[in-house]
């Protein structure tokens, strides 16, 4: 077994030396499809592009004032938690946010703070192509995919999402599921889904890890990278990542799901060994 945890170490450091970036590469343009399959779908690793998208209307039209004019009055679903970790693991709890209806005037209000946010923290960030599902009114602004990475993988993207929330909204072993409440006091509590099957979860914070209890992390070289307006990132499948806005903003997510083929179950094989390893301690 300390043969096999050996070489599981060797492992990371060997993919960092041999083909991993220690940053985020940029490219200067939109990439020709069989080049980007080439150069990062078939290698598996991430990249921001410029220029992606500079011909969107959404890049000048999207202001507070355009919005509330458009969707102002229509209602969506906003998750609102107290911390901003919505889909979260909270101790032995894989926390979903409360969800609520709420008017997109009047997440808005909140966001730029016209009004107060009644201690929890509130975002827009439901994956179930809501921005064709909930606010089908804001399509024209942007394309329906994203043409050259639909002809790299060969399909289009299962789901268009309307991302919107301001600093404190993060974006982030099996856990009971767990939903937040808000009680009459405005404080959140933490009610048990029974009835619902544990969930498998990332239980560990990238930005405060506790090193004690996962000591392996030592070993981890996370990848920090900013994407600024008129950016695109490509992330690819089996990448855990960690989300944070630096300030209030808007982003447009097309989601490709992962194929599942040999990188998914080498992904498998080397997640099975190192908790059969970790047991092992």
């Amino acid at each position: 077994m300390e043969d096999v945890k050996k070489r599981l170490a060797e492992f990371s450091l060997e993919a960092h030396d041999l083909y991993l970036n220690q940053s985020v590469p940029y490219l200067e343009e939109p990439p020709d499809p069989l080049q980007f399959y080439r150069d990062w779908i078939g290698p598996n690793k991430p990249c921001i592009i410029r220029n992606a998208f500079s011909h969107w209307p959404a890049l000048s039209r999207w202001s507070p004032e355009y919005l509330r004019e458009k969707v102002g009055s229509k209602v969506i679903s906003v998750a609102v938690t107290p911390n901003g970790y919505a889909d979260a693991v909270s101790g032995d709890r894989f926390v979903m946010p409360e969800e609520r209806q709420m008017s997109f005037s009047a997440v808005l209000d909140i966001i730029e703070g016209k009004v107060e946010a009644g201690g929890g923290v509130f975002y827009v960030q439901k994956q179930c192509s809501n921005l064709t599902e909930e606010l089908p009114e804001l399509t024209d602004d942007v394309e329906p995919h994203v043409s050259w990475m639909s002809k790299a993988l060969g399909k289009l993207p299962d789901a268009v999402n309307f991302w919107l929330g301001e600093e404190s909204a993060v974006t982030s072993s099996e856990y009971q599921p767990a939903l937040y409440q808000q009680r009459d006091d405005g404080e959140f509590e933490v009610v048990d889904q029974s009835s619902s099957e544990k969930v498998p979860w990332i239980p560990l914070d990238p930005l405060d890890p506790d090193l004690e209890q996962y000591p392996q992390y030592r070993r981890a070289r996370p990848l920090r990278c900013s994407v600024k307006a008129g950016e695109m990132l490509y992330l690819p499948s089996l990448w855990f990542h960690h989300v944070q806005q630096s300030h209030g903003c808007i982003a447009v997510n097309f989601w490709y799901d992962m194929e599942y083929d040999i990188k998914y179950n080498y992904f498998q094989l080397l997640e099975t060994l190192s908790d059969i390893t970790d047991r092992s301690t």
